[in-house]
């Protein structure tokens, strides 16, 4: 009997593991939109700052118009990409490393290592939950921008094909990068302190709330190395005409880079939150 049970325990650990991460999803999912603070400055912020830019800048005119007037898009067009881009990044960097820090230090994730819970299976239920939220974050704002904004969506299946797999490699990436990010901050009072700057500093260098090409160009060339000035040139290829191209810093979408960076900081998140992730810290 005891050779049976041990001949089906490896049979019955993927199933298990998957099961609870499963499970998870849903408890991570409905404790983030409990918390206000979350809400404000990672679900909403991109549909805050997306009405300040088009209200703001509206007057101006289209931007990329002929001299005579005519051409170009409107201010909420140009800057939806960016909000999208920035919404995968605080979805993921931001909101997974500030709340794991959080558990760190409040003791949860030292309960949680004496339960069968396994790390896979908690990655598992915070990916997922990013992946939830990020979802519903993206077709909100989608839909704020057609109806309220009243900003025009493409109509190509294949811009929406380029839109799926951004988006895919963008909150995955994210994603990863927060949970080995949660390590950086010491405490979970520091952490909104340690994580917010850093994200704040990459959405103004990559292109979301500037326009990418009056940066610096050693700005532009440090940009280049993270993940979020991709997804942002991912998501203009999406939403903005072909003539726009000529604007990024190569003079084209380069989407063969985009996926190539995406891909590379996939997995240098995926072996950093592994190698980094502690029930406890080491320094506790």
């Amino acid at each position: 009997m005891s050779t049976t049970t041990l001949g089906t325990r490896p049979q019955n650990k993927a199933p298990r593991t998957l099961a609870l991460g499963l499970s998870r999803i849903g408890y991570e999912t409905r404790l983030y939109f409990r918390s206000p603070d979350t809400l404000l400055f990672t679900f909403f912020f991109p549909f805050i700052m997306l009405g300040i830019f088009t209200a703001a800048f509206s007057s101006s005119g289209n931007i990329g118009a002929n001299p005579d007037g005519t051409g170009g898009v409107s201010v909420g067009t140009y800057y939806l990409p960016g909000m999208l881009a920035a919404g995968m990044l605080l979805s993921g960097v931001q909101n997974l490393a500030v709340d794991i820090a959080g558990e760190k230090s409040d003791g949860t994730l030292k309960r949680l290592g004496g339960t069968p819970l396994s790390p896979l299976s908690y990655f598992l239920g915070k990916i997922g939950q990013v992946f939830v939220t990020a979802i519903l974050q993206a077709g909100l704002l989608l839909l704020v921008a057609r109806l309220v904004l009243d900003i025009a969506l493409p109509t190509e299946p294949g811009k929406w094909a380029t839109f799926a797999w951004v988006f895919v490699f963008g909150v995955i990436t994210s994603a990863f990068l927060g949970i080995a990010l949660s390590a950086v901050p010491r405490s979970g009072r520091s952490a909104t302190a340690v994580v917010a700057p850093v994200v704040l500093v990459l959405q103004f260098i990559s292109g979301v709330y500037l326009q990418f090409t009056t940066l610096p160009e050693w700005m532009q060339n440090l940009a280049s190395i993270f993940p979020l000035k991709w997804m942002a040139q991912g998501m203009r290829s999406v939403f903005l005409p072909e003539s726009f191209a000529a604007a990024e810093q190569s003079g084209t979408w380069d989407l063969l880079w985009v996926a190539g960076a995406l891909g590379v900081w996939l997995v240098l998140g995926l072996v950093l939150s592994r190698v980094t992730f502690r029930w406890i810290r080491r320094d506790a």
